[in-house]
């Protein structure tokens, strides 16, 4: 689970390349993790990520944002107890299941929010799950959304600036994930 905010450019070096894995973001998951990010922007958001796992991607069909998880600026806690009171509730959903977390990296004094793991979140990271990263400052200049080279997705709304990015920690091995998403018709940037 999430740590102190990933500012360490340390981190980038630990991630492995391997067999790599895709992530496919629905028009809810996408807009979830962007209103769980926002509304407690300055403060880091942690969530769970449902949907299912193929072969060689990840398709997640819902984030949802924890309410009971302790924020911080650096970081998010989040106890096993409150855990256990949301299990029961969705192993009901037969077709979906919690494929990984996510959480934001916020801006902390003059450093920027950026989505790269931290070495805590690295430590954390469980075998087969996913987790996504949304690096959340405050704008400076109005951006389309588009998919970058890095396999991330970035773009503005309100006074906000998102740039996701997705890992995966698949066979040992921490990897970054290319995301693809089908941004909703007739998003207004800016």
């Amino acid at each position: 689970m999430p740590g102190n905010g990933g500012k360490s450019a340390g981190s980038r070096e630990k991630i492995k390349k391997s067999r790599r894995m895709k992530v496919y973001l629905s028009e809810n998951a996408f807009m979830g993790l962007l209103l769980s990010s926002a509304e407690v922007f300055k403060r880091e958001c942690l969530g769970y990520l449902l949907g299912y796992r193929l072969d060689d991607r990840f398709i997640v069909e819902y984030a949802f944002g924890l309410q009971t998880a302790r924020r911080k600026r650096r970081g998010v806690i989040f106890h096993h107890r409150d855990q256990k009171k949301i299990e029961p509730i969705l192993s009901n959903f037969v077709k979906l299941q919690i494929v990984g977390d996510f959480h934001s990296h916020t801006p902390y004094g003059t450093t920027k929010g950026i989505p790269v793991p931290s070495p805590e979140d690295i430590r954390e990271m469980e075998k087969d799950n996913l987790y996504i990263i949304i690096a959340i400052n405050e704008l400076e200049k109005t951006k389309p959304w588009k998919e970058n080279k890095d396999g991330s997705i970035s773009g503005s709304m309100g006074n906000l600036f998102f740039k996701i990015s997705a890992y995966s920690y698949i066979d040992s091995i921490h990897q970054r994930a290319p995301i693809y998403c089908p941004f909703p018709p007739g998003l207004k940037v800016g």
